[in-house]
């Protein structure tokens, strides 16, 4: 079985992290290509590599204390080297790093160089080929993926390549500069890693046993989610559950390859299983419950709306000439809500309610505040009669007024909002109504 393996920035933050990610890929010798973040904490009070390095890269630019911070990251890696006994140096490869953060190679390139680092690091203590990621991942101009070069390049690089080590996070334009992806983005890497050699699984290895139902920090030790398809992950992922890098699905979904989330601190767990259809029951009606904070919305009144032709595109056009997005367009007969983000908003506030005055005169516009969504995502809410109706008896047991709702035509989930202060109760009561009660 041909696996790519990813190991995020907690496998990869110490010497003896290093040696469980040893372990478990000389367990399984179909795990042939692996992935790697940069350095991550230690402890609570420890920093991120990556952190580091756009602090090194401010200093440079500044005329700051680069030097001192330098030192700060050559020791982490040197932690590593001599709590694993290796013969191996990266001075030769720290100072061209700080001969061409001088000579102005970029923020991207150094935020980049953390993945650089480890993953030389990583190859040389499993014995395995370092591949550079500036020669498998290429970006467009714009800074998007060039999919179809990507895989061209991953396939020949990899070819007759029994085990390698490649650096996540980064890949480079067509006139050779580093690019990096969003916060995460080594889960892309992997993703895309395995899509171009056509993987039977990609493994993705983290600091808990999978997706969690709900979030530990508002719900106590939470149900892991054993099985979860493409579709409900996309809507766990866009509402705020943060395991898994919400663009990881795309390379892999295309070629139907799973995804599995592990934990390196406990390898035996099964973890989440994430596919793209499964006949497997879930133990919940619901898959998971998430959600997010501070929306806002706009209320728009007007008597016949819904026979006044063009009426919806005039009010989504005033929003695409401020150049912001709404997240939800709840409506009824004579009424339509957006629900925005508030930051996004309170920049064109009054220019967006000027420009639906002016656009559709409408009979009432209301704005509210501090609103938070949550999602309750589930496969099995499907072929379940009542889920609405037990989300509402859940949050109104609790006291806790709905502010709008909004279900998908698949069924596959359903959109409430509250006001901010709600929201963890609001969480822990659905939770509790769908888990708590069923298990």
């Amino acid at each position: 079985m041909l696996k790519v393996a990813k190991f995020g920035g907690s496998s990869c933050a110490s010497a003896e992290q290093f040696q469980k990610v040893k372990n478990i890929i000389m367990q399984d010798r179909g795990r042939r290509y692996i992935i790697v973040s940069a350095p991550g904490k230690r402890n609570a009070k420890d920093t991120k590599v990556t952190d580091l390095l756009y602090k090194l890269y401010d200093a440079v630019e500044q005329d700051g204390d680069a030097e001192g911070i330098l030192k700060k990251i050559q020791k982490r890696y040197q932690d590593i080297i001599d709590g694993l006994g290796l013969d191996f140096s990266l001075s030769e490869d720290f100072q061209n790093i700080f001969d061409n953060l001088k000579s102005g190679a970029g923020k991207d390139y150094a935020a980049s160089r953390g993945e650089y680092l480890n993953a030389k690091l990583m190859a040389a203590y499993l014995g395995f080929q370092f591949i550079d990621a500036v020669n498998c991942i290429e970006f467009n101009d714009d800074r998007s993926c060039n999919f179809k070069e990507t895989e061209d390049k991953i396939k020949k690089q990899l070819e007759g390549v029994d085990y390698a080590v490649i650096p996540g996070f980064y890949g480079a334009d067509q006139n050779g500069h580093t690019i990096t992806f969003t916060r995460g983005g080594s889960d892309v890497t992997g993703s895309l890693i395995a899509a171009g050699i056509n993987a039977d699984l990609y493994e993705n290895w983290t600091d808990v046993s999978g997706f969690l139902v709900a979030d530990p920090r508002i719900v106590k030790n939470p149900e892991v989610i054993d099985y979860i398809t493409y579709k409900e992950l996309r809507e766990l992922s866009y509402m705020g559950a943060g395991v898994l890098h919400e663009d990881a699905i795309f390379p892999v979904r295309k070629e139907g390859i799973p995804i599995q989330i592990k934990n390196t601190n406990r390898p035996e767990d099964h973890g989440t299983m994430i596919v793209a259809n499964t006949l497997k029951k879930p133990r919940f009606t619901i898959t998971g419950v998430t959600g997010k904070k501070d929306f806002c919305s706009i209320n728009i009144e007007k008597a016949m709306m819904n026979s006044e032709i063009g009426f919806g595109r005039k009010v989504l056009s005033v929003l695409e000439d401020c150049g912001i997005s709404f997240e939800h367009l709840p409506s009824g007969i004579d009424t339509m809500t957006l629900v925005i983000h508030q930051e996004e908003l309170e920049k064109y506030e009054q220019k967006v309610l000027q420009g639906i005055q002016r656009a559709v005169n409408p009979d009432l516009i209301e704005l509210e505040s501090d609103i938070a969504l949550i999602a309750v995502v589930g496969r099995g809410m499907k072929s379940s009669r009542g889920v609405a109706g037990r989300v509402f008896s859940a949050l109104a047991h609790e006291y806790i007024n709905i502010k709008m709702i909004d279900q998908g035509s698949s069924e596959y989930n359903i959109i409430i909002g509250v006001r901010n202060e709600d929201f963890e109760n609001a969480i822990r009561a659905i939770y509790n109504m769908f888990v708590l009660s069923a298990s």
